[in-house]
């Protein structure tokens, strides 16, 4: 029966109240509600019964077919496994119920995530070699891996693991303790009762049981990281074993909306990318992906988890090896191992299978200002005024939902926003932009023009029954797009055109919400599992990627919109693996706490080795109301975040910078002033994390892999190879313990004091700024002039600030484009390698000898060069060519503020573009 209609309203509100601004864990399911978890968890170590026959060769591939040895849980009919093997270290394993044997349906692959390039780069396996490992009777097959490495698939009990080919050492391994299990897809027969409960909700789970698990084993590990998204520690906990709780939780990989999400839980969030990295000082680093997007649980094993099943267990323990069990509702096995050995060479093998992270456009990187909501034309320009008048830059500013006419998203509402296309060129005569949200939730409205022709089409996502999916989101009655379906996607992505998002300009860029996706009134917040998308793959199984295909649509549709010659900008809360490939990613609904300040960096450090390079959490917390000191906290250390934004919920006190009193302003001025200097250092690093994967926020191990200090500190991170900084997490404080890792001093970059390396320190803060460091034997370009936003910087002149090392020497890079196209992809860029050696600083070019004959121009000049560590004496330099005599005095190292007196050759006006050198006298 359906209420009345002014009844809506107040059932939209009560929803809103009750789902939206709490986190109730009672609405969320643990391992105990999830029946296939509890199946998981509760099997013994031995408990798989499968062994492997019939191995043989087909396409460059390893076949063969996994048979039980005896009735079991485990399947009766054979499972097909194929092993391929492809450049650079990396090996897949797919296993999947056999199509000659007619399963009821067939088992989803994720699709549209693995690159094309990845699949060219197969060696072709030719023959294989059989071998007794580990004094077994039973054979193995042994194949090339890559130099240095083998990959071995065991025979009974079946096992699979890569190893070093000399000493035979294991990287990785599969199913070495037996926990191997594969619930194959069922015809419904009378009598049998599938369904699944949870609160009010009712799964009917159409085929059955189809989840799979299976333990996977990291040799020479002291500790893994990844999978995200939670809010935890970096380095990942043991969830099960001897000295753990008895009601511990598995980490859980499920896209949620979780409102006021809490630090300390491995309660899974917006986001999941099913991949692991290990490091140990003993080995390197190693790496693990599984592509399936459904719903995940993944325990890490605590030493002597299995201690009383010692006898079952094929491969003894050792304690520099970390045991997991990943456990999933359904999909099929498509595993990738990567065996690094070092943590870049593992992020460039899963970007490269994955995707390897877009280059943002320029005033993407720079300060974002957010809230939910600007409430009309006045209020943006007054906001945008202020900032110059307080003479703080900034580069976007965002709307949120009440921008629309009525939560219809590519509208605008009319009476607050009459003209949105004046207001975004006003920005963008300042060098701004403006950021809308669109949302996937869709107006069940008819008079709604896209509501009209998705459900014409036949485009929205379909209930068990077939029927459009009806859900409740921020507009009410909401269903939601079918972006599995490419056709579908190229219908989405046409209405970010001009002519399609009527009052939009070039100058407007994207943010995907709710893109988990969001249903208020469904179970957990999210769309039911028996929900139906094309081809009648249910919502279980591409659970994880719905945001993934959302998120590329309209990256997609910014790309149309340009021709495909603007980089597009799209910001995502929900992310899959492959997300890096479309945009930025943030943490979500963080709060106004000291805890949420300090979680953040593992957070962000968690996405960045996972490819998600270009990520921040809201800066100041997105519920509650930060004091001015957490605020100011907030601002030094987001601003070396790969993504910094301001943003605040609607219910929050307005806290842009300079409502807080001169001083405050003054200390947030000068936090957002550091990122737009280090700007042209950021660029170069997002360029790199393009080409290779490396992120830009790494934790310190990814730098230091052999100093064990630095594995589980999650307080400091590096931006690049250049930069470390150390967050300030608790109110008043005077003092911060650092950690510097490595054997090279550091330069504070505030005085230039130097610190030497391997030791913590006891460092004395104030309110000025947080503890950054300059690593020895680094260069690093900045620009010291500071405009009103990134793209009136672009003619600026650079300062290069040199750290020299205990051998006098230093080395650093620049990168430069346009800043917004794609022409860098033909060669049109600046790239610029810089060594100092023997008291000469030389700048050559860094760019590939295949790069295009249209170089990138600038007439850009160095102006300051600034010399940390360099020998007493040093007066002059000769400049070549030219032979040009300069002298060298002291200077400040920051203009703003005038803070040190450091060794500088000022106005050395060499060309940033051109081959020179400076000879120290």
């Amino acid at each position: 029966m359906r209420a009345p209609l002014l009844l809506y309203p107040l059932l939209l509100l009560l929803l809103l109240a009750t789902s939206a601004y709490s986190w109730k864990k009672e609405e969320f399911r643990n391992c105990d509600q999830t029946p296939f978890c509890k199946r998981a968890r509760s099997r013994k170590p031995g408990s798989c019964n499968l062994r492997v026959v019939d191995v043989s060769i087909s396409d460059g591939d390893l076949i063969a077919k996994l048979v039980p040895k005896e009735e079991s849980e485990q399947p009766n009919k054979p499972l097909v496994l194929t092993l391929s093997v492809y450049q650079d270290g990396v090996m897949r394993v797919k296993i999947d119920e056999d199509q000659n044997l007619n399963p009821p349906k067939k088992r989803f692959e994720v699709p549209e995530v693995i690159e094309e390039d990845f699949l060219n780069t197969k060696l072709w396996l030719t023959r294989v070699k059989e071998e007794q490992i580990d004094g077994g009777s039973s054979s193995s097959s042994v194949f090339y891996l890559s130099d240095g490495y083998e990959g071995v698939l065991r025979h009974d009990p079946f096992e699979v693991f890569a190893r070093e080919s000399g000493s035979g050492k294991r990287v990785l391994s599969i199913n070495s303790n037996g926990l191997f299990a594969f619930e194959q897809l069922r015809e419904k027969k009378e009598g049998d009762d599938w369904e699944e409960k949870f609160r009010s909700h009712t799964d009917t789970r159409p085929y059955g049981p189809q989840s799979i698990s299976f333990d996977v084993s990291f040799y020479g590990a002291d500790f893994v990281y990844g999978i995200p998204e939670r809010a935890t520690s970096f380095a990942l906990k043991p969830t099960k074993g001897p000295n753990v709780e008895e009601y511990s939780e598995p980490y859980r990989l499920f896209n949620l909306d979780v409102f006021e999400y809490l630090h300390e839980s491995p309660f899974g969030l917006y986001g999941s990318i099913p991949f692991m990295i290990s490091h140990g000082k003993a080995r390197g680093s190693s790496g693990f992906f599984w592509l399936n997007a459904a719903e995940m649980q993944i325990d890490v094993l605590g030493s002597g988890w299995n201690s009383n099943e010692s006898s079952k267990i094929m491969f003894p323990s050792d304690k520099h090896r970390i045991d997991t069990l990943w456990m999933s509702e359904s999909g099929v096995v498509d595993i990738f191992f990567f065996i690094g050995p070092g943590p870049k060479d593992v992020v460039r093998q899963y970007t490269s299978v994955t995707g390897r992270p877009s280059m943002p456009q320029l005033f993407a990187t720079a300060y974002h200002q957010c809230r939910w909501n600007y409430r009309d034309e006045e209020d943006v320009y007054n906001v945008d005024s202020k900032f110059d008048e307080h003479d703080i830059p900034y580069d976007v500013l965002w709307l949120d939902i009440e921008h629309t006419d009525g939560k219809k998203y590519f509208t605008w509402d009319r009476v607050l926003f009459p003209n949105p296309e004046e207001m975004q060129k006003k920005l963008a005569a300042k060098g701004r932009h403006m950021v809308t949200i669109v949302d996937p939730h869709i107006k069940r409205d008819e008079s709604y023009h896209i509501h009209k022709e998705a459900s014409a089409k036949g485009y929205y996502v379909k209930d068990a029954t077939g029927k459009d999916y009806d859900g409740w989101c921020w507009p009410g009655s909401s269903s939601y797009t079918d972006l599995l379906n490419p056709e579908i996607r190229s219908w989405w992505s046409d209405k970010f055109s001009l002519d399609s998002y009527v009052g939009s300009t070039k100058y407007l860029y994207i943010w995907n919400d709710m893109n988990e996706p969001s249903v208020f009134n469904g179970p957990e917040v999210t769309m039911p599992r028996d929900a139906l998308h094309h081809g009648g793959v249910e919502h279980r199984e591409l659970h994880n990627s719905y945001g993934y295909y959302f998120h590329m649509a309209t990256s997609d549709g910014l790309l149309k919109r340009g021709d495909g010659k603007d980089r597009p900008f799209v910001l995502a809360r929900a992310f899959f693996a492959g997300s890096q490939r479309y945009g930025a990613i943030w943490t979500g609904d963080n709060t106004a706490e000291w805890e949420h300040l300090r979680v953040s960096v593992p957070m962000v450090l968690t996405l960045s080795i996972s490819g998600i390079v270009f990520s921040g959490a809201d800066v100041g917390g997105f519920f509650g109301n930060p004091d001015a000191e957490l605020l100011v906290r907030w601002y030094q250390l987001g601003a070396y975040y790969p993504f910094f934004r301001g943003h605040a919920h609607h219910d929050t006190k307005r806290r842009e910078p300079w409502l807080f009193g001169e001083r405050n302003t003054q200390l947030m001025r000068e936090a957002i002033h550091v990122r737009y200097m280090y700007l042209p250092y950021f660029y170069t690093l997002f360029r790199e994390a393009n080409s290779s994967g490396t992120p830009v926020a790494r934790p310190l191990w990814m730098e230091f892999p052999g100093d064990e200090k630095s594995f589980s500190n999650d307080e400091a991170f590096m931006v690049g190879n250049g930069l470390l900084v150390q967050g300030v997490y608790t109110e008043k404080a005077k003092y911060v313990s650092v950690y510097l890792p490595g054997e090279e001093s550091w330069y504070d970059l505030r005085s230039a004091s130097v610190y030497k390396a391997g030791h913590t320190h006891k460092y004395e803060v104030s309110q000025d700024s947080i503890p950054s460091f300059q690593r020895a034997g680094t260069i690093i370009p900045r620009k010291d002039r500071l405009r009103r936003s990134s793209t009136q910087m672009e003619n600026d002149p650079y300062t290069l600030v040199i750290a020299l090392n205990s051998s006098k020497a230093a080395e650093g890079e620049l990168y430069i484009d346009d800043g917004k196209s794609y022409e860098f992809k033909q060669g049109t860029f600046i790239h610029r390698r810089f060594t100092f050696s023997n008291g000469k600083l030389i700048s050559s070019n860094a760019a590939p000898s295949t790069a295009g004959s249209d170089t990138f121009s600038s007439e850009c000049t160095v102006e300051r060069i600034i010399l940390l560590g360099l020998s007493p004496g040093a007066k002059a330099a000769i400049i070549e060519p030219g032979n040009k005599k300069v002298e060298i005095e002291l200077g400040p190292l920051f203009i703003q503020g005038n803070r040190g007196s450091v060794p500088t050759i000022r106005k050395p006006n060499v060309r940033i573009a051109d081959d020179w050198s400076i000879q120290i006298l």
